[in-house]
Formats: C-alpha cells, structure tokens, sequence
C-alpha cells in the first residue's frame, strides 16, 4: 500500500499513520500501518469497559512525574490531572509527531523522568543474569501498577532453565484507556524495549495481546525485528479513541 494513500470502504478502512500527522518526515524504519476492524470482527472496542483504579498518594505522584516528563518532551502541556493527563500528553504526541518522532519523544521523556545516574549504579551492580532477570520482573509488578495495571510474575524457558522473568500484564491500563493500538505500539512498547536495553543493559521483549488487552515483559530475550513483529502488523480498533477524533478533524 503506498505509503501516503488513505481510503475507506464499506469492507474496512485503512490508513498510514504518517499521512496523519502534521509533520511529514520520511519514517527510517519500518513503522505501524493500522487496519481498522468491522463490526464482523471479534474485537470492535465496543464492549469494552475501563478499569476503576484507586491510584495512592505515591501512584499519583508517578503518573504526575512522567505525565510532566511527557509533556516538556513535547512542548506541549495540558491542565489535566491524574492518569488523564498522562493519556492527554501521549494523545498531543500522537497527534503531533510521525511514528518513529513518537518513539523518539517517549525515549527522552523516560531519560527525564528516570535519573542517569540511577541508572547507570543499577546497570553496574545487575548485568544481564538469572538474578536481574528475575529482579526486574519482580520490581515492574511492585512498582509499576500505577503505569500498566495489575500484574504477576510467570516463569518462561531461558537457555534450558525455568526463570520468573515474565510480568504478565493482566489488562494494560494505558492500552485500555488510549484504546489504540498504534499509541501502545509507538508510545509504550517500542521506545520502553529501547530504553530498557540502552540504559540498563537489559533486553525486554514487550508482547501486547490485542484480543484481551493484556501484555508480557518478557526480560532477557530480544525483541524481534520490526519486521517480523507480529504487534506491528495488529489493525487497530474500529472504535480507537485516536482515529475516531482525527477522522471527525479530517472531514
């Protein structure tokens, strides 16, 4: 499909996520190209219920730290609060930005929000092992509910060993409100695999499960090219928050 074609027909409606934004930039890698689902298809977006969460005081502060980090990323601030916030500044973003500048703000917005030093102590004292593995996984379901929701720590095969290096994602909080596929695609999984790896040494292959809204992290093993990934072949909700807005912008 050319690159900067936009159609819709009566059987589905496709479009290049570049072709959207306002920046036109040529993407350097291969990026996501969303298929929007009929109302044939399992998944239309339209049952779906959002989580009631009761964030803490220290979750609060978590979602404010990187919904700030997100928004000086940007350029663009917003006036909203909690987790909403946090949504309004990946949307800005989204709408803003091709996809590979999507991953590119998300990357140093995490590099604001996270301490380099931090950083670099914990990449010195936890080299790639079973124990890190088994560490991070373990820390993501302790510290990272507020993010990503309830998870739980399952175990996978590495080099012919049983680890618990697997967070298990029970239904990602930012996927079930962003409700678009190319926003957990382009603002969480792909600049979060990028950023684990360079900055803690710790290759993290993130897999969303687009039927059930859940995910795994799974820590020590790479990700696949983009390629021959399968998350960046997924359509995109018929009812995606992202594209229902642009579309009434659109026409």
């Amino acid at each position: 499909m050319d690159r900067n074609c936009f159609s819709l027909t009566k059987k589905s409606s496709a479009l290049c996520l570049t072709h959207w934004n306002p920046i036109k930039r040529k993407p350097e890698h291969p990026c996501v190209v969303a298929m929007l689902r009929t109302p044939s298809d399992n998944i239309t977006g339209e049952t779906r219920k959002t989580n009631a969460y009761k964030d803490n005081l220290f979750d609060r502060l978590a979602i404010h730290h990187l919904s700030k980090s997100v928004q000086e990323a940007t350029g663009l601030g917003n006036n909203k609060s909690g987790y909403e916030s946090l949504v309004e500044a990946a949307t800005v973003a989204k709408m803003k930005f091709d996809p590979i500048q999507q991953q590119e703000v998300i990357i140093q917005a995490l590099h604001r929000a996270f301490p380099k030093p931090i950083l670099s102590l914990i990449k010195t004292l936890l080299p790639p092992s079973k124990l890190s593995r088994e560490y991070f996984a373990v820390f993501t379901t302790l510290f990272f509910a507020w993010l990503v929701g309830p998870s739980e720590v399952r175990e996978s095969e590495v080099n012919g060993r049983r680890e618990k290096n697997v967070v298990y994602v029970t239904k990602c909080r930012f996927l079930e409100e962003t409700n678009c596929v190319g926003m957990c695609i382009n603002l969480c999984k792909m600049p979060s695999q990028s950023f684990i790896k360079d900055t803690l040494g710790m290759p993290v292959n993130m897999v969303p499960n687009f039927d059930d809204m859940s995910c795994e992290m799974i820590f020590g093993q790479e990700p696949p090219a983009s390629t021959d990934d399968p998350a960046l072949k997924q359509p995109c909700y018929k009812l995606c928050n992202h594209f229902n807005a642009r579309l009434i912008t659109f026409f």
